[in-house]
């Protein structure tokens, strides 16, 4: 399980946020976003709809092909959705101004897939007491140890979600229907997720001021 839960952190900070090969970084979606709108806020509603077609489309999932498959597998369509999702949380972080390179930012995107279950991981990684707007706060004071708990609790959730009886709910926040299957409940989930992140970014410590350029 420890394999597994470490090789998913990897594939979703390394390609969701990095990028890899043609796969385009965040930062890379983000700034092409800020080109072609007029404001970080509309760049962001850009990105939404950008992953939320890529979601509902089984094309760039079909891509991934091998390289997303886990040391004990995985469905390759359920980690190809979540390299998507991750994605467009970190371009919405970037268009935001924050720093894909910081780890609390890194740690804040895939904060944003875990839903209600966000405020227990941040508190079981050394967060302490926290709920609400604090919960993403708090990984501001959480050392680089405790930040990387908080990314492996999101990753063991999703791997103990799907490994459950019930496929239709992954997390009080985020409904999944058989291992992500049909566009339409993949469309669904991407915007309950981008939904969700949207509170979590904005908790997140200030970000530098950017303009669309």
């Amino acid at each position: 399980m420890d394999r597994v839960v470490d090789s998913l952190v990897e594939r979703l900070l390394k390609t969701g946020i990095d990028g890899l090969g043609k796969i385009d970084s965040a930062q890379e979606i983000a700034d092409a976003a800020l080109r072609e709108e007029h404001s970080p806020a509309e760049a962001v509603d850009a990105i939404v709809k950008q992953h939320t077609r890529l979601a509902a489309s089984g094309g760039f999932l079909t891509g991934l092909g091998g390289f997303v498959t886990l040391a004990v597998a995985l469905p390759a369509n359920v980690i190809g959705f979540y390299v998507i999702a991750t994605r467009m949380v970190a371009a919405m972080a970037a268009a935001r101004g924050h720093d894909l390179k910081e780890p609390t930012v890194r740690t804040a995107v895939l904060l944003a897939l875990s839903g209600d279950d966000a405020t227990e991981i941040v508190r079981k990684a050394g967060g302490g007491a926290v709920a609400g707007r604090a919960t993403t706060f708090a990984l501001g004071r959480l050392p680089p140890e405790a930040l990387m708990a908080v990314n492996k609790g999101v990753a063991f959730r999703i791997v103990m979600k799907l490994g459950q009886k019930s496929l239709g709910r992954l997390g009080r926040l985020i409904p999944l229907a058989g291992g992500v299957i049909g566009g339409g409940v993949d469309a669904y989930v991407i915007r309950r997720i981008a939904k969700h992140a949207r509170t979590v970014l904005a908790d997140l410590p200030p970000a530098r001021a950017i303009t669309s350029g």
